[in-house]
């Protein structure tokens, strides 16, 4: 028998990983005072249950005041981190997983105007554009206390029970004095490389000597900065040498692009419909370099992916951290020879969007990531007496649905309509490659259903009548929703859906006008899609200050590039009010939100993306039988509680889009905590 690269021990410094995948250190939002609540200690913990060789908490874990924990980080500048700390590792800990956490001071990658309003500080004081401030020009008094502090909060780290720390070069104040981009002084500072690492190196002496041996030390850095006039592989490849060099080290976890940019941040993490594992061979090209074990995360979403690079010898630890967020339990599904189960990171980007909005982050596809104290991940079996179910509607929610009665006991079965199940995200993935990778939450659904025993009938298009005669105790109608061009004042019959042209039923070609009355990914999707046909000229209109205004850190900006470059015009603030035939052509009245005045664009097709009306059948022709009228209630629903028992009789529930217009995330949320006490 040969045994999985993947699950193979690695002697990492002292500390002995009991297989080769980890997850590296980001921050999900979940913290509101620079400590670890029982939410964020939960979250990990259940990497540690599903099998992890070691997770790594607290992305840009603060040690200095003045650089603040402002959106859920957490902070070691201050002895209050010690004892929940050492509750979080102490749970870890006791299901054989390694933990360490990420330490830095973000110097200008902060904000200066919350938390206790300190300046931001810098080697120089050069704007950020991310976070569009000025910082303070460093003071050697500034230099040595901040050199303090980071041996400090290694102090705190190792009574908090942790295996390790990792320093944060990526943009971080550490490799702010690494770039020109962010260093221009003439000091000892600055100028030669020797002089740009000399605060690296003050900081590791300093660790060291609070701490000794006793905590493994590595650093995140940057193996390309991605920017003109910023450091190039040459260059870093040479400070991760020095740095090796230095004897201060245990690990380098190589990452690349710079993420004092938008675009930046969006090639560091790679979004949908980019290619897998993007910076291997940077972090393969140090490897080969430096004599210290070297991880490396960047869109290493599936075990294939991972596999290889660990078995060629490119990377020594995988980090497999979206793919976590995804499903926390892909060792144990790889332990028990069940890798066809594990539920794969499509690379939607909800997680980091939602953190760059002000929200925490959560999973596109697994309700239940960083809400495990009330979604468990493992769905548990019914107390209950087995209960027919019928779920009507083959979209994520019905799906979702339909898996979650299954795994609780029930007998279930599930109509749709169309030849094929998905729903909406069938539609949206025929508009690009990027889009493509959502049928990979669908694919999962169907394989779990598939080995749930779920009865799934296709091209069933069903009514009352037909839900009875399977003589129910629950309905879940998932039957989604329909485009909705009624916010027309006229012209509802000359427009076009995205649906319409995803689908084939439309054709357009000359002058195109994309209205997008929704933020996120649907509208852009489609000029993605027909910028390449011969002959079509898009412009693109939003009544939103921002083109693509609900899209954030990697997917805006990965959607703006594809505008760009493909010479969309782009108009926000202006709503499309009505729409009228002119001769073979259409008049398109569009309406300035500000000033109130009405242009007239001349042009051959318009298209719209308005979300969806909810399909309101079955649910209205069940409601007024069902036991509960159809009614959920929401102080149960969002306790994660059962429903109440009602009346004899079978309970009603609706789910997704035939409720309101709201996605693909919450469409399966709210099957899934629906359905888990049912």
């Amino acid at each position: 028998m040969t045994t999985d690269p993947l699950l193979e021990p690695f002697q990492l410094g002292h500390l002995t990983l009991k297989n080769r995948i980890f997850s590296s250190s980001h921050a999900p939002g979940y913290n509101t005072d620079g400590r670890p609540n029982e939410r964020y200690m939960a979250y990990h913990e259940e990497k540690a249950i599903g099998g992890i060789g070691m997770t790594m908490i607290g992305g840009s874990s603060n040690v200095s005041a003045d650089s603040a924990s402002l959106w859920g980080q957490l902070s070691f500048g201050s002895d209050d981190i010690i004892d929940p700390l050492a509750e979080m590792t102490e749970r870890i800990h006791r299901h054989g997983a390694a933990v360490m956490c990420q330490i830095t001071h973000m110097g200008r990658r902060n904000v200066s105007n919350d938390g206790d309003w300190l300046p931001t500080i810098a080697p120089s004081p050069i704007r950020e554009p991310m976070h569009r401030g000025w910082p303070k020009e460093m003071e050697k008094s500034d230099i040595r206390r901040v050199v303090a502090d980071f041996g400090a909060a290694a102090v705190r780290a190792h009574a908090g029970g942790l295996d390790g720390i990792e320093l944060c070069a990526t943009s971080h104040l550490i490799d702010q004095f690494w770039t020109p981009l962010s260093n221009r002084r003439t000091d000892e500072y600055g100028g030669s490389i020797e002089n740009r690492l000399r605060f690296t190196v003050e900081v590791l002496q300093s660790i060291r000597e609070s701490i000794g041996s006793d905590l493994l030390v590595g650093i995140r850095l940057i193996a390309d900065e991605g920017q003109i006039g910023g450091l190039e592989p040459e260059e870093s490849a040479d400070i991760a040498l020095r740095l090796a060099a230095s004897g201060l080290l245990d690990f380098m976890n190589v990452t690349s692009s710079s993420l004092a940019t938008e675009e930046g941040l969006s090639k560091a993490i790679p979004p949908a419909g980019t290619p897998l594992m993007p910076f291997v061979p940077l972090a393969a090209a140090i490897k080969a370099n430096v004599d210290l074990p070297i991880l490396h995360a960047a869109r290493i979403t599936d075990l294939s992916s991972a596999r290889h690079a660990i078995s060629e010898g490119l990377i020594d630890l995988a980090g497999m951290t979206r793919a976590h967020i995804a499903d926390p339990h892909i060792v144990r599904k790889l332990e028990r020879g069940e890798p066809d189960r594990i539920r794969v990171c499509v690379g939607a980007s909800l997680c980091i969007n939602r953190l760059h909005q002000g929200l925490e982050s959560v999973c596109i596809q697994n309700p239940a990531t960083g809400r495990e104290t009330h979604i468990p991940q493992l769905i548990p079996p019914s107390a209950g007496p087995q209960k027919k179910a019928v779920v009507v509607g083959a979209g994520p929610a019905g799906l979702e649905s339909a898996r979650v009665l299954a795994e609780r006991g029930h007998d279930v079965v599930l109509f749709e309509a169309q030849d094929r199940v998905g729903g909406q995200v069938v539609i949206a993935a025929r508009a690009s490659e990027r889009q493509a990778e959502l049928l990979g939450i669908i694919g999962w659904l169907e394989e779990e259903l598939r080995h749930l025993g779920v009865d799934v009938r296709l091209n069933t298009a069903v009514d009352a009548a037909d839900v009875l005669a399977e003589q129910p105790d629950i309905v879940v109608t998932a039957t989604g929703g329909f485009p909705d061009p009624s916010f027309l004042t006229a012209g509802e019959e000359l427009v076009h859906s995205t649906w319409d042209v995803l689908t084939g039923h439309a054709s357009v070609s000359g002058d195109v006008l994309i209205y997008d009355d929704h933020g996120g990914e649907p509208a852009p999707s489609v000029a993605e899609y027909l910028a390449g046909w011969d002959g079509v000229h898009i412009e693109l209109v939003t009544p939103d200050r921002l083109v693509g205004q609900d899209m954030a850190a990697t997917t805006g900006p990965a959607y703006l590039e594809m505008l760009y470059k493909n010479g969309v015009s782009m108009t926000p603030d202006h709503l499309l009010v009505r729409v009228a035939r002119n001769g073979t052509g259409l008049d398109a009245t569009l309406r300035n939100v500000f000033t109130r005045q009405e242009i007239v664009r001349a042009v051959d097709a318009v298209i719209y993306e308005h979300g969806a009306v909810p399909n309101p059948e079955p649910y209205l022709s069940l409601r007024e039988a069902s036991s509960n009228g159809g009614v959920v209630d929401l102080d149960a629903l969002v306790a994660s509680e059962p429903q109440p028992d009602r009346r004899e009789g079978f309970a009603l529930y609706r789910v997704g889009d035939a409720v309101s217009s709201r996605g693909i995330a919450a469409a399966i949320h709210d099957a899934r905590r629906l359905c888990q006490t049912i």
